[in-house]
């Protein structure tokens, strides 16, 4: 990957000094995963970032027998700065929802770049506090009807990853099982209000493409009391 599209790509880098960039990106290792294959297991020591160059992941815990999905991250994102600042042991697991391609640094090299560039460093922190926006916005949400959590859910997705289309907005098709976790709703409420929303002609499923087409995102913000 060139260092102009690392930039292009990848918010975190746009605060980056060129010279970081071009660092960055020839010490960068590359991968490719199948769908519903993990890319990172519960539990394992953090020894890299990983950068989404295509494709969709889930964030899960695990939860005796079960798991729940906290996340769902596109291109653009990144996941296991937190293991390797802390330098524990992740939390999490991460599993490909679709063919991904990934970029990773290592966590030794990850650090040192950011005691080297200030600015990057400072970018993290800006994106690292968005994300405690966000919980924070669905911990605001916990007594707001299903259809409200939901709407949330979507339209948070598709603000950071949603492709644009002729007739709408495509992201990923999300289980309904993830986005009742995402929405802190059951998986029963989330099948009933996605199948309400079909009916409006708000949303799209594709199941051939595994794609889900957002056709009216302006009410499904009105509906998340973004507007």
């Amino acid at each position: 990957m060139q260092a102009d599209t690392l930039s292009e790509l990848y918010p975190l880098f746009q605060a980056a000094s060129p010279e970081t960039v071009d660092w960055l990106t020839s010490v960068a290792t590359h991968h490719d995963y199948p769908a519903n294959r993990a890319v990172v297991m519960e539990d394992a020591w953090g020894n890299a970032v990983y950068f989404i160059e295509a494709g969709w992941v889930k964030v899960r815990r695990h939860s005796e027998d079960s798991s729940i999905t906290l996340a769902v991250l596109g291109k653009g994102d990144f996941f296991g700065e937190m293991a390797i600042l802390d330098e524990s042991p992740r939390s999490t697991d991460v599993v490909a929802m679709t063919a991904v391609k990934l970029m990773s640094i290592s966590a030794q090299r990850f650090i040192q770049t950011l005691f080297k560039d200030p600015q990057l460093h400072h970018r993290l922190l800006q994106i690292m506090v968005q994300r405690l926006r966000q919980t924070n916005l669905r911990f605001q949400l916990r007594h707001q009807p299903p259809a409200v959590k939901l709407a949330n859910t979507l339209t948070t997705i598709q603000e950071a990853y949603g492709e644009s289309v002729e007739d709408g907005v495509e992201l990923v098709d999300i289980p309904r099982k993830d986005l009742a976790d995402l929405s802190d709703i059951t998986a029963d409420e989330a099948q009933k209000i996605m199948t309400k929303l079909a009916e409006k002609g708000w949303l799209v499923e594709d199941r051939a493409r595994g794609v889900l087409r957002l056709k009216n995102t302006r009410q499904l913000a009105h509906l998340a009391g973004r507007v």
